[in-house]
């Protein structure tokens, strides 16, 4: 592909594995931003009083909680859980976690239409619960981002390339990245403004965050091997197949490859070792 700047890009993008995880990676990101866990974050304050919170204080205390769920959940998927579990598995637990949330909280504010839409609209006390359960489902995807996207959409771009375009590849990756963090950021509030001023209606933000969530999760599904385990030098072996079946038979037949390596391995040291024998045996006779 020749060297420099040009051969790089020829290496990242011409050859079909290589593509495959600019693929990838390029997805995780846009699914990953999309699915509405960041501007959770940026703006709970403002959701969790759309949800039913009154104050000031409760609203930043609530706020607070989210944040340190969220801290404690990285820290223990990052550290344990995403080896422990797999990659893939990690991330399809993390997006059904975060789809159930986010189709409560849509389902609850489709309930109750009045909700970010009608100026100083009181909460029925009938609607107390189901606003308490909204609530809690904020806390639930902040767990289901700290299982799912938030670990992958990195783990993913350091470990898929090859050493030759890694840099140039994790490069685009995380332009990519915070480019749609800050279009979701900036999307969002326009997107909870009643239909009338231009938005979707916050039931239609949180059904549309809800979709992401599920199409993100069936393209994972099918598109993202399992990469747990696996060597940076051995990850070429998941790429070996035609790009429909890396998702769902790559991991499988990169192990397949792994062992009849390994037994070619051990025949060329059983052969090396008994020519050495014969060899010994050889010289010996001579002496």
């Amino acid at each position: 592909m020749g060297s420099g700047p040009i051969g790089v890009l020829k290496e990242a993008f011409l050859i079909p594995s290589n593509l495959y995880r600019v693929y990838l990676t390029f997805m995780a990101q846009v699914l990953s931003q999309w699915s509405g866990a960041g501007s959770i974050t940026v703006y709970a304050p403002d959701l969790f009083r759309l949800l039913g919170i009154t104050g000031n204080n409760e609203g930043l205390l609530v706020s607070a909680v989210f944040g340190i769920i969220k801290l404690i959940a990285a820290v223990v998927c990052a550290l344990f859980l995403v080896d422990v579990i797999g990659r893939k598995r990690a991330l399809l637990l993390g997006i059904t976690l975060q789809a159930i949330s986010m189709i409560y909280i849509a389902a609850f504010l489709t309930s109750v239409p009045q909700m970010g839409v009608v100026s100083g609209f009181k909460l029925p006390i009938s609607q107390k619960g189901a606003s308490t359960g909204a609530i809690v489902m904020i806390y639930l995807s902040g767990v289901g981002w700290a299982l799912g996207w938030n670990s992958m959409q990195y783990l993913l771009t350091a470990e898929l390339f090859p050493l030759r375009i890694r840099a140039l590849c994790t490069s685009m990756a995380m332009t990519l990245h915070f480019a749609n963090q800050y279009g979701n950021s900036r999307a969002v509030p326009n997107m909870l403004l009643p239909v009338s001023q231009g938005g979707i209606d916050p039931k239609g933000t949180f059904w549309c965050f809800a979709a992401i969530t599920i199409i993100g999760g069936i393209w994972v599904w099918f598109s993202i091997p399992e990469t747990a385990g696996r060597s940076l030098e051995s990850m070429d072996r998941l790429f070996a197949l035609p790009w429909h079946k890396i998702g769902r038979y790559g991991n499988k037949d990169a192990e397949e490859k792994d062992q009849s390596l390994d037994h070619k391995m051990e025949m060329v040291e059983q052969s090396y070792g008994t020519v050495e024998h014969i060899e010994g045996n050889v010289l010996s006779s001579k002496v």
